[in-house]
């Protein structure tokens, strides 16, 4: 019976040196999870995870390059025009085309086209205008297609992931026949719930941005339209008395 009894009472000792040998186990785990980086993570998602860094790379490419292009494209036109039409009016042609050169952003060489043709007929200028404001625009667009293109292919190629990544789940349970558990079919799903989320993650990263500087260039247009169709008129303004004997 004392036997009994002391039996009873090491028991619970041994119950909470076993806890506390397991929770230092899971203490150790917890560290090793911890240890776990994020490129290990993502090679987790599987071949499809490939072409998803590719878009992603190509995207912050083409943000970085067109974010410097729409930043150098920025000009005070009130200032410029003001500049231009002090020239013409002074019978300084050349000074004006220069001028255009050296400032190097879109309204310049646009007036630059519209200086040249100056002598001819209003819509000849209004053509040579239009004509080089085309391909402004298309140098501003210019690859924004790409970042279009990437914010509709990444969630794409991530629901491929998640497709592929559940059929080698189900690969796994029917080469088993059915004698499975949760760690078996851990590959598979690990491929697709991480190519899901990558997809997603770089798709919305691109359209947010392809919103953004698509904007900014609807607005540089806009100001362009707007200074061209100023130069026009000022072109077609009579010149004052004083300009006339001078």
């Amino acid at each position: 019976m004392i036997n009994f009894i002391s039996l009873l009472l090491q028991k619970p000792l041994l119950f909470f040196i076993q806890s506390a040998d397991t929770s230092g186990v899971q203490i150790d785990s917890t560290a090793g999870e911890e240890g776990i980086n994020l490129l290990s993570l993502l090679f987790e998602g599987g071949f499809v995870m490939i072409p998803i860094a590719i878009l992603s790379l190509i995207g912050i490419y083409v943000i970085a390059e067109r974010w410097k292009v729409l930043s150098n494209a920025v000009l005070d036109s009130d200032k410029f025009l003001s500049g231009i039409e002090d020239m013409l009016r002074g019978g300084e042609t050349r000074a004006a085309m220069n001028y255009c050169e050296q400032v190097d952003k879109p309204l310049g060489r646009i007036l630059k086209q519209g200086i040249r043709y100056l002598g001819r007929p209003i819509q000849d200028i209004e053509e040579a205008i239009k004509n080089a404001g085309k391909r402004e625009i298309f140098m501003l667009e210019k690859k924004m297609d790409w970042l279009a293109t990437i914010a509709g292919v990444a969630p794409l190629l991530g629901f491929l992931g998640t497709v592929t990544g559940m059929i080698q789940a189900f690969m796994e349970i029917q080469s088993l026949q059915g004698n499975v558990n949760p760690s078996v079919l851990a590959g598979g799903i690990w491929e697709a719930l991480i190519t899901t989320a990558a997809g997603l993650a770089v798709g919305i990263f691109a359209y947010f941005f392809y919103n953004y500087l698509l904007s900014r260039i609807n607005r540089i247009v806009f100001d362009l339209e707007m200074s061209s169709r100023e130069f026009l008129e000022l072109l077609q303004k009579p010149k004052s008395k004083k300009e006339t004997v001078a």
